[in-house]
């Protein structure tokens, strides 16, 4: 697949639509309803947004890891498809269990921030779906590098989100995810963490080896064969 460089011009108008072409023989020009042009590279295209998230804190009874999107925000994938989240939807960052944030990163920290937004959203609508949950998966890896990670980034990125996916075949990965979003402190690692964590490293050692790939098709064959090394196979 491509490696990701799209660009936008805010303010863009017919009048110099002409140059920007000249620019790129295969750009494609796209209007969002709020007036944004966007001019997108479709030699090097994985998707784009519809630009920054705007959001605010719950506070008082909700955790404040929570936050409320103030208005609508969408991801299109190469394929034309839009992804929207609406304006009142509530987010909690990435959804990364605390025993990989070290390995991976956490809720609210890295490129794939935008993406966990549509991600999340996504989820929510697969419900029990296991097609509808790859796809929003492989919606997730193109977010990722149209959001600023690299290729490996987003490769670890997918890794992790299927591990999430499949949770339920392993117990002890599904207690880890479940225990990330309490707020208690711990005295010490459960033994959940212990285990995604030495899965998700034998996965990740297990996918550098395959041949390098920007395609979500392909990596989501190169992640299934990873992810039944380590007991968590496809239903």
């Amino acid at each position: 697949m491509r490696g990701v460089t799209s660009f936008l011009k805010l303010g863009a108008t017919e009048d110099n639509v002409f140059g920007i072409l000249l620019m790129s023989s295969l750009a494609e020009l796209v209007r969002f309803p709020s007036g944004l042009t966007a001019f997108i590279d479709m030699t090097q295209n994985h998707g784009f947004f519809s630009g920054r998230p705007l959001a605010r804190w719950l506070t008082g009874d909700k955790p404040d890891r929570k936050m409320v999107l103030e208005e609508a925000f969408i991801f299109t994938d190469p394929e034309g498809k839009v992804w929207e989240v609406p304006a009142g939807y509530s987010i909690d960052g990435a959804s990364i269990p605390k025993a990989l944030w070290s390995l991976i990163g956490s809720p609210y920290t890295g490129d794939y921030r935008r993406a966990s937004i549509v991600h999340d959203k996504a989820c929510d609508d697969a419900k029990k779906d296991f097609n509808a949950r790859r796809a929003a998966d492989r919606m997730f890896f193109h977010a990722c590098r149209a959001g600023g990670c690299s290729t490996d980034e987003a490769k670890t990125l997918y890794l992790g989100v299927r591990m999430g996916a499949l949770k339920d075949q392993i117990p002890l990965w599904s207690d880890s995810i479940t225990e990330s979003f309490s707020p208690r402190p711990r005295a010490s690692i459960p033994l959940g963490d212990r285990r995604i964590e030495t899965d998700f490293r034998l996965a990740r050692e297990v996918l550098r080896r395959e041949v390098e790939t920007d395609d979500p098709l392909e990596l989501e064959e190169q992640v299934d064969r990873a992810l039944e090394l380590v007991g968590a196979g496809t239903p």
